[in-house]
């Protein structure tokens, strides 16, 4: 079994031929063709972008076939697939991919670091939607050393433009004379949110970079590399 393998009768369930008790009952009935041939296998399980499926000698449409990719964002690149004002997009390094990707995850243009790229509408959904809760680790460096006072507060919750944040986890990587860089772990995924827990604490962000995204890391990818995830990968995603 892979990620883009499905049962038979959820694909005709899915296409609108009928509920899939009554998709399994045409299956049994010699009513589905698969690339011509005849099928009366329970459970039987088929890439639907990669095989001709027939149903009382009608086609159905093959399904698009869906992407996935995890990308390392530059810095000064917006995550949008359009823009008027000419400025460099997330969707130019795929140009090479014949699919309408998208972001998901959005990071803002000064951000760099982990991003997912897909056509995968339910998937895309699924990850931003506030109620999974998906975990993203960031890298922040700011202009000074906050208090351990301040770290606690945005440990356990800060406000933040009238709000306050869930409790996330801070803990301090290194430190000089002039900035301090801290890992941040944490499931909100409001606009601007790590800048505006430093900032609120009255830091000043001057790099941020997301290097884990929904358990997927950037190991081996430079800035502006993509690559594609894994079936296991994808499955994990999808819960």
């Amino acid at each position: 079994m892979t990620a883009t393998t499905k049962r038979l009768q959820s694909i005709l369930a899915h296409a609108g031929v009928a509920s899939r008790r009554h998709a399994a009952e045409f299956i049994a009935n010699g009513r589905v063709k698969v690339d011509g041939r005849s099928v009366t296998e329970k459970g039987l399980r088929i890439d639907p972008a990669k095989h001709e499926i027939l149903v009382d000698g009608r086609a159905l449409p093959k399904e698009e076939k869906k992407y996935y990719f995890l990308f390392n964002k530059p810095g000064n690149v917006i995550s949008t697939v359009r823009d008027t004002h000419g400025r460099k997009k997330v969707t130019d390094y795929f140009k090479e991919i014949n699919a309408r990707l998208y972001p998901v995850g959005r990071l803002d243009k000064d951000t760099t670091g982990a991003l997912i790229m897909t056509n995968d509408g339910k998937l895309a959904h699924r990850l931003a939607h506030p109620g999974f809760e998906i975990e993203k680790e960031y890298r922040v460096t700011v202009s000074r050393c906050v208090s351990r006072d301040d770290i606690r507060k945005i440990g356990k919750g800060i406000e933040v433009e009238g709000k306050i944040t869930a409790p996330c986890e801070i803990k301090l990587v290194k430190k000089d004379l002039k900035a301090a860089v801290y890992r941040v772990k944490l499931h909100e995924g409001r606009k601007r949110q790590v800048r505006r827990m430093f900032e609120a604490a009255g830091a000043v962000v001057t790099g941020l970079k997301r290097s884990r995204y929904a358990g997927l890391t950037l190991r081996g990818l430079k800035q502006g590399e993509f690559r594609p995830l894994t079936e296991k990968e994808v499955a994990r995603l999808r819960g």
